[in-house]
């Protein structure tokens, strides 16, 4: 199972409504809340991560403009082995609201 995880340091009211929304959307994933992901000149945050997968943060999420976004993200992730997606087009305002793509950490 992957999560997804939000900011709640910068704009905790906005962290609430967007955890809340999210995990009604997405039951697949563990949605959650964390305290400073270091996005501060984006709020907003969110993360993706999951076991052999690679990561994602995005800022500047609005939870009312995102939600559909997310979703599709979300789908698409679930979805791709490696969690590598090539094509950007289909993410909507996620794909300007990228901050940082992770690869996975090779095993040792």
């Amino acid at each position: 199972m992957a999560d997804l995880i939000v900011c709640t340091s910068c704009q905790p009211g906005t962290a609430a409504t967007l955890i809340a929304r999210l995990a009604l959307a997405l039951p697949q994933f563990r949605v959650g809340g964390t305290t400073c992901m270091s996005g501060c000149t984006r709020p907003g945050t969110i993360a993706f991560r999951a076991a052999g997968k690679a990561s994602y943060l995005f800022g500047d999420i609005d939870p009312d403009g995102s939600i559909t976004d997310i979703v599709t993200f979300a789908r698409l992730y679930a979805e791709t082995p490696g969690g590598w997606i090539d094509d950007a087009r289909s993410l909507g305002t996620l794909r300007t609201a990228a901050i940082a793509r992770i690869p996975v950490a090779p095993d040792r």
